[in-house]
C-alpha cells in the first residue's frame, strides 16, 4: 500500500463563499472588498480551517458571515482585542480583523492602537467611508470638517482622524491604503498584507452610496484620478500626472509638489522606500485633496519580532525555570504564612 500523502486539492474563491445571503445595500463598496479577499486567500496556501475573520459592529462587520471560514462577530470596537486573544491561543491561525472607521477609530481606537503597537500577526482591514452607515448616516471620526449629517445638521466641528497616521504612530509594521474600485490594486495590497509577518493595517476607501455617495470622487473619479492619486511603488520615484510629470521633493521638512517640465532635476524627486522608518511615510499618509494628491499602496513594510513569538519565548523560558511539579508544592513555594 502506498504511504504517499494524498495531495490537498487547491482552494478557489468558491471555497470561501459562504451560503449566507450578502445583505449590503446594492452598489456598496463592501462587495468589491469581499470579492477580492475571497480571491486572495486561496492563493496563500493556508488550509481553510486555519482562517479566522473577526469583526465588531457596523456594515463591514457582517463580513465573517460571508466568508466560508471560521468567524467571530464581536462587540463594538473590540475586534482587535478578540483577535489578539485568538492569535495568542493559536499562533498558527491566520487572523483577520474587518472593521469600519466608526468601529475602529471611535469606541475601538484604544484597542486598535495596542494591537498594532504590539505587532500582533493579525491583518486589519479598515473600511473607511467617512460616515456611520449602519446607524443611518451620522458623521464618523474620519468625516471632513463641516460635514452635514443627521447628527451634525449645521456641519461637523470635529477635525477628522487620519487612519494611516494612527497606524504609523502605533508602529504597525505594515501600513497601506487601497480603494474599493481599484480592484486589481486592492487584491495586490491585500495579498502583501496577508504574507506580512506582523501587524498589517490597510485603510480601504469604500463608497457608501446611500449615506455618503461619491465621497471620494474628487480624487478617484476617472477624469481626475491621474492628477489626484499617487501610486506608491518601492524603490521608485513617487510620480503622478497624466504623463508622470509631477513628483515630490522635500523643502524645509515639508513635501512640495514639483513638475519636471518646469526644469526641476529628476534627481531631486523622492524615491519611495517602504522599509524606511523616516518621517516621509507619515507625510504621505496625511496628503489629501485639494492641497495634495492622495497616496495609495504600501507606505511601510518593516520586520521585527511579533508579540506572540516573544510571548512564546517567555513561556518556554518560564517552563525551564519551573521547580514545583505539583499544585501543593507550588502553593507552598516562596513566602508562606499561617493565619491563626
Amino acid at each position: 500500500m502506498s504511504t504517499r500523502p494524498i495531495p490537498t486539492p487547491a482552494l478557489t474563491k468558491k471555497d470561501f463563499v459562504s451560503d449566507q445571503e450578502v445583505r449590503w445595500c446594492p452598489g456598496c463598496g463592501d462587495y468589491a472588498i469581499l470579492s477580492q479577499v475571497q480571491k486572495v486567500v486561496p492563493a496563500l496556501g493556508i488550509p481553510k480551517e486555519k482562517f479566522v475573520f473577526v469583526s465588531g459592529i457596523g456594515c463591514s462587520s457582517r463580513f465573517p458571515y460571508y466568508m466560508n471560514a471560521y468567524g467571530f462577530h464581536t462587540i463594538h470596537g473590540r475586534a482587535p482585542t478578540i483577535a489578539t486573544g485568538i492569535k495568542i491561543a493559536n499562533p498558527e491561525l491566520s487572523v483577520w480583523v474587518v472593521t469600519g472607521d466608526g468601529d475602529a477609530l471611535s469606541i475601538g481606537g484604544n484597542h486598535l492602537i495596542h494591537a498594532l503597537r504590539r505587532n500582533m500577526d493579525i491583518k486589519i482591514l479598515l473600511f473607511n467611508n467617512r460616515i456611520y452607515g449602519l446607524t443611518k448616516g451620522q458623521y464618523s471620526p474620519t468625516s471632513e470638517l463641516g460635514k452635514r449629517t443627521k447628527s451634525t445638521p449645521m456641519g461637523s466641528v470635529d477635525y477628522p482622524l487620519h487612519p494611516l497616521s494612527i497606524a504609523l504612530a502605533s508602529e504597525a509594521t505594515f501600513v497601506a491604503r487601497a480603494i474599493d474600485t481599484e480592484t486589481k490594486h486592492l487584491a495586490e495590497v491585500i495579498e502583501r498584507a496577508a504574507r506580512h509577518k506582523g501587524s498589517a493595517f490597510i485603510e480601504i476607501f469604500q463608497n457608501c452610496n446611500i449615506f455618503n455617495d461619491k465621497a471620494f470622487d474628487n480624487f478617484k473619479a476617472r477624469d481626475v484620478r491621474a492628477n489626484r492619486i499617487v501610486r506608491l511603488e518601492h524603490e521608485k520615484q513617487i510620480r503622478f500626472g497624466a504623463d508622470g510629470e509631477k513628483g515630490f521633493r522635500i523643502n524645509h521638512c515639508e513635501l512640495e509638489v514639483v513638475d519636471v517640465n518646469d526644469g526641476i532635476p529628476e534627481s531631486e524627486l523622492i524615491v519611495h522606500d517602504e522599509h524606511s522608518r523616516a518621517f516621509v511615510a507619515y507625510m504621505l499618509a496625511r496628503m489629501d485633496y485639494p492641497d495634495f494628491p492622495v497616496a495609495i499602496g504600501v507606505l511601510r513594510d518593516v520586520t521585527k519580532p511579533t508579540y506572540e513569538a516573544l510571548l512564546d519565548d517567555q513561556v518556554m523560558e518560564a517552563r525551564k525555570m519551573r521547580k514545583p511539579d505539583t499544585l501543593q508544592a507550588l502553593l507552598e513555594s516562596g513566602e508562606t504564612w499561617k493565619v491563626g
